[in-house]
């Protein structure tokens, strides 16, 4: 039986004017980002979401909390949904790296499986944690829809590996996932299947249609 899960990114945090990469690091939600959780909450209540997982992480909880409380469920908390580590790139700016190290940040943004930031969290083992925390997730609501609010990179990585597309391409394969914007994929003993892409939550929400947005 497949479940539908609906992959949010976290709202804004305080490192998105300057594009730092946030990972591990615990990052404050601003005025916006809190604005954008609270969308999602009311768009949420209209589309017969069952359940509410999020990252442990606080931006991601923060966002996840007026779903939550729309619903009138406890959002469930998945480690396996906290953001990469990103190692030598953590708290960091590209534009930062490649003024000390253009050769690793080239290397990079051509693979970042091979060309991975010292220290950081390998690409392939972190699509791994969060693929089988998603397929757990669609496991433990057979037919239901769950609302997933983790992070941009780890849940592009997911969806590669989900998708069977190689992890290192997953900047090249999806660029961004806008803030508080809504990816759907279906899940089932079949396999997985890419319904929608960023889709805004002040918009509907329909089965099968594709945003492609940035």
């Amino acid at each position: 039986m497949a479940s539908r899960l609906l992959l949010v990114r976290h709202g804004e945090t305080e490192w998105h004017a300057e594009n730092r990469y946030a990972g591990i690091s615990d990052v404050a939600l601003t005025a916006k980002g809190l604005r954008q959780a609270q969308e999602l909450g009311n768009w949420a209540k209209h589309r017969g979401v069952d359940a509410v997982a999020c990252s442990p992480v606080s931006r991601a909880r923060l966002t996840a909390q007026p779903a939550a409380e729309a619903l009138g469920v406890e959002p469930e908390i998945v480690e396996g949904l906290r953001e990469v580590d990103f190692g030598w790139g953590e708290g960091r700016t590209i534009a930062e790296m490649a003024a000390e190290d253009p050769e690793a940040v080239r290397r990079f943004l051509e693979d970042a499986e091979l060309g991975a930031f010292v220290g950081s969290e390998p690409p392939s083992e972190a699509a791994a944690r969060a693929s089988t925390a998603l397929r757990g997730l669609a496991r433990k609501h057979p037919g239901g829809t769950v609302l997933v609010v983790a992070h941009n990179t780890l849940l592009r990585m997911a969806l590669c590996a989900m998708l069977s597309i190689p992890v290192g391409r997953y900047r090249l394969v999806f660029p961004r996932l806008d803030n508080a914007a809504v990816t759907e994929i279906e899940v089932s003993d079949a396999g997985t299947a890419l319904r929608s892409l960023n889709v805004p939550t002040w918009a509907p929400l329909h089965g099968g249609t594709r945003n492609l947005g940035t």
